[in-house]
């Protein structure tokens, strides 16, 4: 693990940090889980890019800065830390472009990339569906081989982003008589095409933060296929070890989370009944810097992320939900009125479900890092 900061890296977190103080929203922008909110949060985007702060470790001709691993993370750091909005093109950017540098044509990522790190094009998730959440190999959405392309039908469902969305990304079956693996293509869809039906799903708070969507022979053209018909399940492991490994979730994220923390626990007045927590979540929170940052020294020396991705999400989820429990029982009674900490705990409780159940994970761990027996099946 390197926790060495070069010079050059050090002044682009100081820079980072400059141009924040100078342009974080104030106040916070509205919820990006409505119209004004969406919009907004656009716009924000489209600000980060001209900085050159939208897509860091991107090639400059996608308006990157050819940025490394531990120069990303410590923008997350400084981009949390100063309370910066939400990043509402992060299903685009954290999980659809690693997969387009992997397995996409240069045609493809001259046609999307530049218009994902503006928020001009903003992406919905299409994984799961009503039979097929974790075990996404039983998905029963297909495309149907046409002249140019293909026609999808099908629904999709929990769809992340996708009630103002303008376009998603997921896996469809296109040979219904193959293995469950098998068979599947990871296709590119327009929202607004003719077929597509979007439902917002409200969350609890009102706010539809996904969507079920509906596909009726929605035509998408061969250019909107990424990797080859029928090896779609390869490429989707590109888009799941991104979401549940380093990208989604930086460290950042939780350090801001973490000292909040210890601020609350100082101004109610120190009470000895949390201590022991607060100071435990502090430490955890750490603990999952440390590892991060042993990920992205391994990735530098060109090692790949793998199943080990499956213990990153398990740390992440699992810091999530200690941190907000903990402030909860911090604020007492006060707690059940509604605040940032009780939003942020009513989120935190979809960690262990999105991206793949905690339950997945751990099989994967076992069987795929550890190399435990499988478990037989009665």
């Amino acid at each position: 693990m390197d926790l060495d900061i070069d010079a050059e890296s050090a002044a682009f977190r100081d820079e980072v940090r400059a141009w924040l103080a100078d342009n974080v929203p104030r106040p916070a922008l509205p919820s990006m889980d409505t119209a004004e909110g969406f919009a907004a949060h656009r716009e924000w985007e489209a600000r980060l890019a001209d900085a050159r702060l939208s897509v860091v470790t991107w090639p400059a001709e996608y308006t990157g800065r050819d940025a490394s691993l531990l120069q990303w993370l410590l923008f997350e750091e400084e981009y949390y830390a100063a309370g910066a909005p939400g990043r509402v093109g992060q299903n685009g950017i954290f999980m659809l472009a690693p997969t387009l540098f992997a397995h996409g044509t240069a045609q493809q990522r001259d046609r999307i990339l530049p218009a994902m790190a503006r928020g001009e094009q903003v992406w919905a998730q299409a994984w799961s569906e009503p039979e097929a959440g974790s075990d996404i190999a039983a998905l029963r959405s297909r495309a149907v081989r046409t002249d140019g392309g293909w026609l999808v039908s099908g629904q999709k469902t929990w769809s992340s982003r996708a009630a103002f969305a303008d376009r998603a990304f997921g896996l469809f079956r296109s040979d219904p008589d193959s293995e469950r693996h098998r068979g599947l293509t990871y296709l590119m869809l327009d929202l607004r095409a003719d077929g597509v039906t979007v439902r917002p799903i409200p969350q609890l708070d009102g706010e539809p933060g996904f969507a079920e969507l509906l596909f009726d022979e929605v035509f998408v053209p061969d250019e909107d296929v990424i990797g080859n018909p029928g090896d779609g399940w390869r490429v989707a492991m590109t888009t799941a070890n991104n979401e549940r490994g380093l990208s989604l979730r930086s460290p950042g994220r939780f350090l801001a989370s973490a000292d909040r923390l210890v601020r609350l626990w100082g101004e109610r007045g120190e009470p000895a009944a949390t201590a022991e927590r607060v100071a435990d979540a502090w430490i955890d929170t750490r603990a999952y810097q440390l590892y991060t940052y042993g990920t992205a020294t391994r990735l530098a020396e060109g090692e790949r992320l793998g199943p080990e991705s499956s213990v990153n999400k398990l740390a992440w989820s699992g810091v999530d939900v200690e941190l907000h429990e903990t402030a909860l029982d911090v604020l007492g009674a006060d707690g059940e009125v509604a605040s940032p900490w009780v939003d942020g705990y009513l989120f935190s409780l979809a960690g262990p479900i999105y991206g793949g159940t905690d339950q997945i994970q751990r099989n994967t761990i076992a069987e795929r890092v550890l190399g435990l027996p499988r478990e037989e099946r009665r």
